[in-house]
């Protein structure tokens, strides 16, 4: 017979997911629907930085310039795919008290969890590699601040993120909408400023062009956005945030708390795809309507947006968009390291630490190749890391979508029968996408 754990061991395996946030929000006992909604909104728009990081950019940029309005259904079909996974996430942490680390701890193996664990640590390392990336060409384009020397100030952002975590979780909460309210408020009145055509905006949002599916090059784009569009580690980061709520842990606390936490989410990822289709739509009204079809990186938008919009700020607002970005996305990856870590490993370091680790994991390959390759190179390993990220993205899916739909694990919250159908043709949707657009590129697209 086995031995039977100590009380140590028991106390480790019970350890609730980022256990000095745990129910540490308060929530009114007030009656009212508002005032009850208002204490569960924020962990919805701490995933949704991940939809509107500077790794999504380029896709966005180089549709709209290309293909104008075409490519609008894909970012409203990604959207909506990305809204059903992170509910499914967000009702297994409400559902289990488990994140879905800790849940595949759990129920796999160890070299299985291991094997897991090592493809969500890449799938951070690529996002913060996009978003130093990011930062720095945002740092060159506001101040113009050497690439280099950009790169290497994007790691002192440790500090903001370990002031922040210590003084509580709604103040980064905080400051994450404050950024998210920025980069729409700046894409927004560009949008206004480029005059699109609002008819074929509509209609595009809703209606797929057969083109997508016949042009090869389209359909290329067009997997590129939905194949970087749900963001592996954000499943794990919603899974645990939500459950920093003091909701009771009762059958009933459990369903108000997927309730609000689900209008929480749908909402901000409502907010992200605006922020996507008004990069994709200002790309189109500005270079595609004057003939610039070849834009897709983000240095040659910024020097062409001023010139063509007529508007001495729009160059500068895209770069302060881009950097408000990459700042943003640099707190959800620094959470999502420690949920990986702590939940699939039971290791738990100091954020601090955690953080310098992430970090020059991203740092290090940027220096080598801006250093050898300068700003194409840089270019190219934004693009590498939404690749990656593609890879790494059914390793999580496909256990959430496991797991919401086992009855022994969820209980009473176990996804219903059309959800489940739903759920796995989603999975193998985005599985099928992902390896047809790795083929592409290993064949050299």
């Amino acid at each position: 017979m086995p031995p039977m754990p100590t009380l140590q061991e028991i106390n480790r395996e019970l350890r609730p997911s980022l256990p000095e946030a745990f129910s540490s929000v308060r929530l009114t006992q007030s009656p009212g629907f508002w005032r009850r909604l208002f204490g569960f909104l924020g962990p919805g728009f701490l995933i949704s930085v991940g939809y509107m990081d500077p790794g999504n950019w380029a896709t966005d940029l180089a549709g709209g310039s290309k293909y104008g309005y075409t490519l609008l259904f894909v970012i409203m079909l990604s959207n909506l795919m990305a809204i059903l996974l992170q509910s499914l996430a967000l009702k297994l942490g409400i559902a289990t008290e488990r994140d879905l680390a800790q849940s595949c701890r759990e129920t796999y193996s160890r070299p299985t969890n291991i094997l897991l664990w090592l493809f969500a640590e890449i799938a951070i390392g690529a996002c913060d590699l996009a978003e130093v990336i990011g930062s720095a060409i945002a740092l060159q384009l506001l101040f113009h601040i050497p690439l280099m020397l950009g790169v290497l100030i994007t790691g002192t952002d440790v500090l903001l993120i370990l002031l922040l975590q210590n003084r509580g979780f709604r103040y980064l909460e905080a400051l994450v909408i404050t950024l998210i309210g920025t980069i729409a408020a700046l894409f927004g009145v560009e949008v206004l400023l480029s005059h699109p055509e609002w008819l074929p905006i509509a209609r595009n949002l809703v209606i797929p062009s057969k083109s997508i599916i016949t042009n090869p090059d389209m359909l290329y784009i067009a997997i590129g956005i939905l194949g970087a569009t749900v963001m592996p580690h954000n499943l794990y980061l919603h899974s645990s945030i939500v459950q920093t709520r003091n909701y009771p842990r009762t059958e009933q606390g459990k369903r108000e708390a997927i309730r609000f936490a689900n209008i929480d989410s749908a909402t901000a990822l409502m907010l992200a795809l605006f922020v996507n289709a008004a990069i994709l739509i200002l790309a189109a009204a500005v270079f595609h309507r004057a003939g610039h079809y070849e834009v897709a990186e983000i240095g040659d938008a910024y020097k062409l947006l001023t010139p063509m919009l007529g508007f001495a700020g729009a160059s500068t607002m895209f770069a302060l968009a881009l950097l408000a970005s990459g700042q943003n996305s640099t707190i959800t990856g620094t959470l999502a390291g420690q949920i990986v870590m702590e939940g699939f490993l039971h290791i738990r370091l100091a954020p601090w630490l955690r953080r310098l680790i992430t970090r020059s994991l991203a740092i290090i390959p940027t220096i080598v190749v801006t250093y050898f390759y300068g700003e194409r190179g840089t270019a190219n390993l934004l693009v590498l890391s939404q690749v990656i990220l593609s890879m790494q993205l059914s390793f999580a899916v496909f256990p959430l979508v496991a797991f919401t739909s086992n009855p022994a694990k969820m209980g009473p919250f176990v996804n219903h029968s059309r959800t489940r159908l739903l759920s796995y043709a989603v999975a193998f949707l985005i599985a099928g996408l992902n390896l047809w657009l790795l083929i592409q590129i290993f064949r050299g697209h």
